[in-house]
């Protein structure tokens, strides 16, 4: 058995059939942790949730900004913009299904490879979170997902505020800043305050911040840390972080890591990806 981490599909789902092509991925043996923004942006996101859908627990999948996005344009909270390829989707017969699916989906997973525990995110980790408090964090937005209230929440989804963790923060604040932490992520301060309109690489933090992962004294440093999200950072390979997203549908490359016995027999794979997109998020 094979467990494989997926950087940023955003509905390639050309690209995604060739990677699992060059893996010879079978979902009755292998396992898939997609990062998160599985749509929008690339051709054919619907095809990319119908495949997942269709592997069942073989595909452990994260949400992204990207996915969340989706699931406000379809209760009206956002309009799609003219950057956006959700229609497929949104227009879809099989909609409800789809947009059911997306909801039952994770915000962060922890997994134990090998004695060493592998920490799973779509964007970033605020320096003050444990592994642990990461996981409880994710857990309450992921009972927002499944509940009554996910409307009323995307409809104050979209905003930069809070934009530092204090356990006193309570309902729909609270649950923003956790969103904004786990989905939107790059750069934050020493004091863990986030910075969101960078989207550069790394070597270009603005003035006083720095790549979340760069905070001295992080209390995720002890685990491996696996994200996406960050095409311009592309992929960064270090026994505390693995970065994943290397800018599929921006022309770059759709990419897997086959996780080994330890951090030096991991297995990069990756494919080219056609797209034409211009870089952004």
């Amino acid at each position: 058995m094979a467990l494989y981490l997926i950087g940023d599909v955003q509905g390639c789902d050309s690209a995604l059939q060739q990677l699992l092509n060059k893996i010879s991925f079978s979902p009755s043996r292998d396992t898939l942790f997609l990062l998160g923004d599985l749509v929008n942006r690339g051709p054919d996101s619907a095809a990319v949730l119908r495949r997942l859908m269709g592997y069942g627990a073989a595909a452990q999948c994260l949400l992204g900004n990207h996915d969340l996005h989706l699931l406000a344009a379809a209760v009206g909270a956002r309009k799609p913009s003219r950057k956006d390829t959700l229609a497929g989707v949104l227009l879809a017969p099989d909609r409800e299904a789809m947009l059911a699916w997306l909801r039952a989906q994770r915000m962060a997973m922890l997994l134990e490879h090998q004695n060493h525990p592998y920490l799973m995110v779509h964007a970033g980790v605020l320096p003050d979170w444990t592994a642990e408090q990461t996981i409880a964090l994710a857990a309450e937005v992921e009972s927002l997902l499944r509940g009554p209230d996910l409307g009323d929440f995307l409809y104050q989804m979209y905003d930069n505020q809070p934009d530092a963790w204090n356990e006193g923060l309570r309902g729909t604040a609270r649950l923003r800043l956790i969103v904004n932490a786990l989905t939107r992520l790059r750069f934050c301060s020493a004091l863990g305050v986030m910075e969101f309109d960078a989207k550069e690489g790394k070597d270009n933090a603005p003035p006083g911040f720095m790549p979340w992962f760069d905070v001295p004294g992080r209390k995720t440093a002890e685990v491996t840390v696996a994200f996406g999200h960050w095409s311009t950072l592309g992929w960064l390979d270090r026994t505390d972080v693995l970065a994943l997203d290397s800018g599929c549908v921006w022309g770059g490359s759709l990419s897997a890591l086959k996780l080994g016995n330890d951090s030096r027999s991991h297995e990069l794979i990756q494919v080219k990806c056609a797209q034409a997109q211009k870089p952004g998020q």
